[in-house]
């Protein structure tokens, strides 16, 4: 059939001006549950609404935001009004927000904040975070096998430490059997006999929906009970799940748990450098003051050393013997000279030096002394003592007291 040939862009303003005709499309009021609500840099916030049944896609401008009763939160019941257009470049339709007000709570969210309440009373979200080890050689990963999680984690891993071992257990992250199989992952690298290092588990961004798999409780449970420390790596850095407040760490996006996990090699390399030169530091001062303290010990050893004292004693005995030898002439000379000088007194007094002077002593017959006439009788024997000579003498006669006596 021969016919008109339009172009892509023709048939999207076709349809852009269907919608923008439409009276009941452009004066819209819909309510539903918000997920996946992102704010793009240029203020205009982009979320989906949706209800049991389906989702439609929306647009909060900048222009409108800074008016509307309440921006859209993941998880939360609103009533928007709005008109649904076509972006003529993809050719999709959306709803053009204009105003937005609170509608009822949105039913994940309430099953949400319910779980967390009854895990909390169960104090899953209280027990003590293990740490992770410093230089880990096996790592773990729950993740899909074909999702971009697990590229950013191989890529960062083989930047920062190649020597790093990953081991994957493949899972689906998304869907009803997820849960099932991101408990089941996390439970055999705890039944291992060489169990790895550390786990991570992840996937990237996403929807509420998306990532529900993470808030469900056999998965919460599974980390709560991990012997391996658990990093939870999911969706983008505003995106936290419960599976996030059960883990040892959280980490905003799987490329943010790698760096995490693995220590970068050159930087732990620098850091074993410095804690060697520390070390070497640390020992040479060591052993500086623990080779003062030897010689402070060899000091005190020498001086209190018995020979030490020996010597001491010796060299005081010697120099004490000096002294005395010293103080022993001086003593010598001393009595000497007393001795010469008493001496010549003895001699000055001493008969022999009278004689010598030309005096002359006289003694009895029997050796007594004669000093006074009254001492002899006439006739007596008397003996002369001259300077050269002694001479025998009878008394003739004596005078005493001016008389004389004849015999």
């Amino acid at each position: 059939m021969a016919g008109k040939i339009f172009q892509v862009s023709e048939v999207n303003l076709y349809i852009k001006n269907l919608f923008r005709d439409d009276f009941l499309l452009n004066h819209l009021q819909i309510e539903g549950e918000v997920s996946n609500a992102k704010r793009h840099t240029s203020g205009h916030i982009y979320f989906t609404l949706k209800d049991e049944a389906g989702a439609i896609a929306c647009v909060l401008f900048a222009g409108y935001a800074g008016g509307v009763e309440l921006l859209p939160q993941n998880g939360e019941k609103v009533v928007v009004t709005g008109g649904v257009g076509v972006y003529e470049k993809t050719g999709s339709y959306q709803v053009y927000v204009r105003e937005i007000r609170a509608g009822g709570r949105g039913d994940l969210a309430q099953k949400l904040e319910a779980l967390k309440q009854k895990l909390a009373a169960d104090g899953i979200f209280g027990k003590p975070k293990k740490r992770l080890p410093l230089l880990p050689e096996r790592i773990g990963l729950v993740t899909s096998a074909t999702g971009a999680a697990l590229q950013d984690i191989l890529q960062i891993a083989g930047r920062r430490n190649p020597g790093v071992q990953l081991i994957l257990y493949p899972s689906l992250v998304q869907g009803e059997r997820a849960a099932a199989n991101i408990a089941a992952g996390i439970e055999y690298f705890n039944r291992q006999k060489e169990p790895v290092d550390v786990l991570i588990i992840g996937r990237g961004g996403g929807s509420l929906e998306d990532l529900w798999a993470f808030n469900e409780e056999a998965v919460v449970r599974a980390i709560f009970h991990s012997g391996i420390p658990v990093i939870s790596a999911v969706g983008h850095e505003t995106d936290v799940t419960l599976s996030d407040l059960a883990a040892d760490l959280r980490a905003p996006t799987p490329s943010a748990a790698a760096e995490l996990a693995i220590p970068e090699q050159a930087v732990q390399r620098q850091k074993l450098n410095e804690s060697r030169h520390r070390l070497d530091s640390a020992f040479r001062q060591y052993g500086g003051m623990l080779g003062n303290e030897i010689e402070q010990a060899r000091l005190r050893l020498t001086h209190y050393h018995p020979r030490r004292k020996w010597e001491e004693l010796t060299a005081g005995l010697a120099g004490r013997e000096k002294e005395l030898n010293r103080e022993f002439r001086h003593y010598l000379r001393q009595v000497r000279w007393e001795l010469e000088l008493k001496q010549k007194e003895l001699t000055a007094a001493a008969p022999q030096a009278k004689l010598t002077a030309g005096y002359a002593y006289l003694t009895a017959a029997d050796g007594r002394g004669i000093t006074t006439a009254e001492q002899v009788q006439a006739g007596d024997l008397l003996q002369i003592y001259l300077r050269d000579g002694r001479l025998t003498a009878r008394v003739e006669e004596k005078e005493s007291g001016g008389k004389e006596k004849r015999n």
